[in-house]
């Protein structure tokens, strides 16, 4: 199990109706998927190469732009330094028991901190160069 982190425009604190997830998210700024935190794994971060968004680092002003909010997939509001821990300060309590084919099956490879990592390839277009990975296309 996961969660799913949302950088909004102010106003839409509460995230839209299921049916504003059936059409393509990448028609208005309004709402921008960041990414997902999963147990165990590096956190998935959503990059956008058509919006200029390839790596944390251009995340950064989105995520601190006034005029923006980040929220949770629960639609509780989040501090920009917990986002920050969140996708940069991870690990795992005890290392993965994986064998090399469960990495392949999981198209993933070792990380730092006990972490599982995405194989670059398959939507993962880079590694980052801590805690998280980024990943291209839509993820639940």
């Amino acid at each position: 199990m996961g969660m799913n982190y949302y950088s909004v425009k102010r106003g839409l604190e509460t995230l839209p109706p299921d049916e504003f997830w059936g059409r393509r998210r990448d028609e208005n700024d309004d709402i921008l998927h960041i990414g997902k935190s999963s147990g165990g794994w590096c956190f998935t971060l959503h990059v956008m190469p058509e919006r200029g968004v390839e790596d944390l680092w251009d995340w950064i002003a989105i995520l601190l732009d006034p005029e923006r909010i980040i929220i949770n997939e629960c639609s509780e509001p989040i501090e920009f330094s917990g986002m920050w821990r969140t996708i940069t300060d991870r690990s795992w309590p005890r290392p993965k028991t994986w064998t090399e084919a469960d990495y392949r099956r999981n198209y993933a490879e070792p990380g730092p901190n006990n972490l599982a990592r995405h194989a670059v390839g398959r939507g993962c277009r880079s590694q980052g160069l801590g805690t998280w990975d980024c990943v291209e296309g839509y993820f639940s």
